[in-house]
């Protein structure tokens, strides 16, 4: 991952548009973020994660990142272009914000938006350009956050290195350490083994019930077939929850009693058998005499052939044992034949070096004698000292090289220097004249800012009147839309009262009838009080009851409450219509809607020349930097030529010093390293002549004893001289050869003689011939007795047979539970032992906790490679696994080895500065395991935020030497921090200035700083 730019919009604290320029920041490979405190370093680095991830980092999520000095119609949004996986790309975000209505008041919400480019050699019609690819905000963040591949919590730990967050950590507890750690490596999969492992062991239990079910119906079936033998063996009957070797030994015990019941048949099945190996041992008898009598007479005839053969074949035996006598001196054949080789080669190599040396000392010029090892050894010593005495002279020749060198440097610099004083003079000549115009564009854009204010203020109150004119209106029909109800809910109410008098008046008149229904014989009447009614009122057609009455006055009041709730409405309406007319100022919507439009069109002019009011501002800023940098350039310059003059001087007068010494030195040579290398050649020839012509002298005498000892080896063999005994010698195939044919020979004459010697051969061809008939026909007849032996036994064998077949079921059954019941045995270990119960856990580690220590102690000791360098090599961090107190995790403790004392102590006993280094070296450790977990996607921008004030010089140099090293394969480190002496070690920088209406970015160099 490598970031190119980044532009900022009304966003943290950034009222405009700032742009920060990662290319150039990143050529030097090291860069520094700096500011003021609260001027928003790390809000730079907030934008990023954003544009990534559409979030912001850890606990500044809920900051929000609208920024509240930025003008209310500004935009808010954050412009990435970055290169993930090979592939450039563009990735813009704008997070949901108010912004003032166009017509009218209030605000109106801009929703949230994403676009996703991506840079293409063929945008269209040929030409390269940014192709669009989404602007989905889930697609394109699944997109980015597989070319990253890592998520948001790991990439702010690992691009974006906080280091409060690593001073705490290495300071945390097993919990809080879990916690970081459980956030960076995806551990759930661990924690669902763990349950899975627990299923698994229920599955199994059920498995081994179901099991021990099928038992114990074969034991009910043995039971059966056993029959009265159970009853002799339910004292040894297994129980509901007995192993199931008790139930094996159970069945067999019954079978054993079986057996017993057939040991008779047994027995006489056993001694018919023993009738029938008598007889068969007799015609066996029989059939091997035969057999023996057979192989006496062909031994005997074996015997005469192989004599026959031995006498013909004589010389060839005389020949064998003269080449076996000529091969006890052959060992010593091969090294005599090596010395003699050895001898030929020195001969030549120093008859080649002595050619070659006489070469070179003609070319030397060389004349003292070179034909002894002594003169060859006293030519050398001389020449090895000629070497030394030109090895020096090089040395100044060398140094005269190097002045010439540093004269044309200084020769270049000196004209540098001339050329930068000459620029900066012709830069200054019109600085004043492009200051003061800057000054004046400045002041104008100033006071049309000034007046553009003031009618944004004016706007604001043309558009309250418009919408108030606009309301007027709008009452105006609403009022006398409600008039008209008024009037129609007027002459319903007076309807409805005058039908409720219409029915009193009919009541009343009807009231007799109604008056005497209510009569009662011998019930005293309420008009006349006599309890006789001799003639009570009939009711009339359409006769109205108080029902009818009170349904007619509940409808008038209903119709009464309508009209006076009307009659308020149109009251509301008219004083809300007063009123909206009066905040229009007696004007109309077109009228005021016409003086918008006017005042719209002056305010577009101005703000052309109020956007210039910022620009101008950097521009003079900008200008005035430069006037003071070009007049620093002119006086640095100056001084530079002045101090170049004299060193160019000085060395004019070394060289001309060294230039007379060389001369004495090389001679006739075209240089001393000419004349030296001519001496060492003539010196290194005289060394190889000497060191071949002892070769010689040592190869000729180790060739004089080989031969001796060889000429001894075949005396002692019997052969006078060398020559006989490279007679007898016998080339390998026919030594070998003829040493199998005889030994063959003799094999076979020795196996014939141990036949015709073998006693029972002898015994045999001493006895009669063999008769074979008689014993055969009595073998017959003990097979006959055997049959009906084994058909007696049948019977007995038969009563055992179930239980034999039950036997074995319950075996094969046993046999197919054993892997169960082992598997039982061995998942319930492993249940518990990833649960992390102390039976089966010594730690007490679950698999979780037991995979997150594996990964702290690979982020250990990737961090000590580091906090070795950086601590001058004392220090380093191990991951301890021991057992904790209480109920706190165990495998997750810290320990630091101080190589001082050899002894490891605790992290929180570190200083401040040591403390830093190794959250540094941890965070720094963390990031390379993180990145080779995620697929060792190549990041190719650090930021590391904060933390260097805590060190002194020598640990700020050994940190620094540490960020050095992560620049490796053209890698950008970027450093968080306002700590002065940082501005003069890093030249590239970024500085972020606060002002009372926002922060703003500033490329810098270390001279600006």
């Amino acid at each position: 991952m490598r970031l190119h730019r980044l532009t900022l919009t009304a966003f943290g604290p950034f009222a405009g548009t700032e742009r920060v320029d990662f290319d150039r920041l990143s050529a030097a490979g090291l860069f520094l973020l700096r500011g003021a405190t609260g001027a928003g370093k790390s809000s730079v680095l907030d934008a990023v994660c954003y544009a990534l991830y559409g979030e912001l980092p850890g606990a500044r999520r809920s900051n929000g990142v609208r920024s509240d000095h930025a003008e209310a119609g500004l935009r808010t949004e954050v412009v990435l272009e970055v290169t993930l996986g090979g592939r450039r790309l563009e990735v813009t975000r704008s997070p949901e914000q108010w912004r003032p209505k166009k017509r009218g008041t209030g605000l109106t919400a801009d929703k949230a938006q994403t676009l996703l480019r991506e840079w293409a050699a063929d945008a269209g019609e040929g030409a390269p350009g940014w192709v669009p690819l989404s602007r989905s905000h889930q697609e394109a963040g699944e997109e980015l956050t597989r070319l990253l591949g890592m998520n948001r919590e790991q990439f702010c730990q690992v691009v974006l290195l906080p280091q409060g967050d690593f001073a705490r950590f290495l300071r945390a507890d097993s919990k809080q350490r879990a916690e970081l750690l459980g956030r960076l490596f995806d551990t759930g999969r661990f924690e669902q083994l763990e349950r899975w492992t627990a299923d698994l062991r229920l599955r199994h239990e059920r498995e081994v019930q179901g099991g021990r079910q099928r038992v114990h119906a074969l034991l009910a079936r043995a039971e059966e077939a056993a029959g009265p033998l159970a009853a002799d063996a339910a004292a040894h009957h297994p129980g509901e929850d007995a192993p199931i070797a008790e139930a094996l030994a159970w069945a067999a015990l019954l079978r054993v009693d079986a057996a017993e019941r057939a040991d008779a048949a047994a027995l006489r099945l056993a001694a018919a058998e023993a009738e029938r190996t008598a007889a068969r041992e007799e015609s066996e008898r029989h059939g091997a005499l035969a057999e023996q009598q057979q192989r006496h007479q062909r031994a005997q005839q074996e015997r005469l052939r192989l004599t026959d053969l031995a006498a013909r074949t004589a010389p060839e035996r005389a020949r064998l044992e003269a080449a076996l006598a000529a091969e006890a001196p052959a060992p010593l054949r091969a090294p005599h034949r090596a010395a003699q080789a050895a001898l030929a080669a020195a001969t030549a190599e120093e008859e080649a070096r002595r050619t070659a040396l006489a070469a070179r000392a003609a070319a030397a010029g060389w004349s003292a004698p070179l034909g002894t090892a002594e003169e060859l050894q006293a030519a050398e010593g001389l020449l090895r000292a000629e070497t030394g005495r030109l090895e020096a002279a090089a040395a100044d020749e060398a140094r005269h090289g190097a002045l010439l060198a540093d004269r044309t440097r200084l020769q270049r610099k000196h004209e540098a220097a001339e050329a930068l004083a000459e620029e900066s003079r012709r830069w200054l000549e019109d600085f004043a004249e492009r200051l003061e115009q800057l000054r004046q564009e400045r002041e104008d854009a100033r006071a049309a800012r000034t007046e553009l204010e003031q009618l944004d203020s004016r706007e604001a109150e043309l558009q309250q009147q418009l919408g108030s004119a606009e309301r007027h209106l709008r009452l105006l029909g609403e009022l006398a839309a409600a008039e008209d109800a008024v009037r129609a809910r007027t002459d319903a109410a007076q309807g409805a009262r005058q039908h409720t008098l219409d029915l009193q008046e009919r009541r009343l008149a009807g009231m007799a009838a109604e008056l005497a229904a209510a009569l009662t014989p011998g019930t005293p009447c309420r008009v006349c009080g006599s309890p006789a009614h001799p003639a009570p009122a009939e009711p009339a057609a359409g006769q109205v009851t108080a029902d009818d009455e009170r349904r007619a006055r509940t409808a008038q009041h209903a119709a009464e409450a309508e009209l006076a709730t009307a009659a308020r409405q149109v009251a509301a309406l008219a004083a809300d219509a007063a009123a909206a007319g009066a905040a229009a100022g007696g004007r109309t919507a077109a009228e005021l809607a016409t003086a918008i439009a006017e005042l719209t069109e002056r305010q577009q002019q101005l703000r052309q020349a109020a956007d210039r009011w910022l620009p101008l501002g950097q521009q003079l800023e900008r200008l005035e930097r430069d006037g003071a940098a070009h007049r620093e350039q002119l006086r640095q310059a100056g001084e530079q030529s002045a101090r170049l003059t004299g060193q160019l001087n000085a060395l004019d007068a070394e060289l001309t010093d060294l230039g007379r010494r060389l001369a004495a030195a090389r001679g006739d040579a075209p240089s001393v390293a000419a004349r030296a290398a001519a001496v060492t050649a003539l010196a290194t020839a005289t060394t190889a002549a000497l060191t071949a012509t002892r070769t010689t002298a040592a190869a000729t005498a180790h060739h004089r004893d080989t031969a001796e000892a060889l000429l001894r080896a075949a005396r002692d063999a019997g052969f006078p001289d060398l020559d006989a005994l490279a007679a007898a010698a016998l080339p390998p195939y026919e030594l070998d050869a003829l040493r199998g044919k005889f030994k063959q020979l003799d094999a076979d004459l020795e196996l014939a003689a141990a036949q015709l010697a073998d006693p029972a051969l002898l015994a045999a061809a001493g006895l009669p011939p063999a008769e074979t008939g008689p014993a055969r026909a009595a073998a017959a007849r003990a097979d006959d007795l055997l049959a009906r032996a084994h058909r007696t036994a049948h019977e007995a064998r038969s009563r055992v047979a179930d239980l034999a077949r039950i036997g074995r079921d319950l075996a094969a059954l046993a046999a197919e539970l054993a892997p169960v019941l082992d598997a039982h045995a061995r998942i319930s270990r492993l249940a518990a032992l990833l649960a992390g119960a102390p039976a089966e856990n010594a730690l007490r580690m679950r698999l979780e906790s037991y995979v997150l220590a594996a990964r702290l102690e690979q982020v250990a000791a990737a961090a000590s490679r580091r906090l070795l360098k950086m601590s001058g090599g004392r220090y380093t961090l191990v991951h301890s696994d021991g057992l904790v107190s209480g109920t706190k995790r165990s495998g997750l403790s810290l320990h630091v080895v101080d190589a001082w004392t050899g002894r490891e102590r605790d992290t929180a006993t570190l200083s401040g500065g040591e403390s830093f280094f190794a959250s540094l070296a941890l965070a720094l450790g963390l990031a390379d395991v993180v990145t080779d977990e995620t697929g060792g996607m190549p990041l190719d921008t650090l930021f590391i935020d904060e933390g260097f004030g805590t060190l002194d010089e020598n640990a700020l140099e050994e940190v620094m030497d540490v960020l050095d090293s992560l620049r490796e394969r053209d890698r950008a480190v970027g450093i968080v921090s306002h700590v002065a002496d940082l501005r003069t070690r890093i030249p590239a920088q970024l500085l972020v200035r606060k002002h009372r209406t926002g922060s703003t970015v500033h490329h810098t160099t270390r001279e600006d700083a």
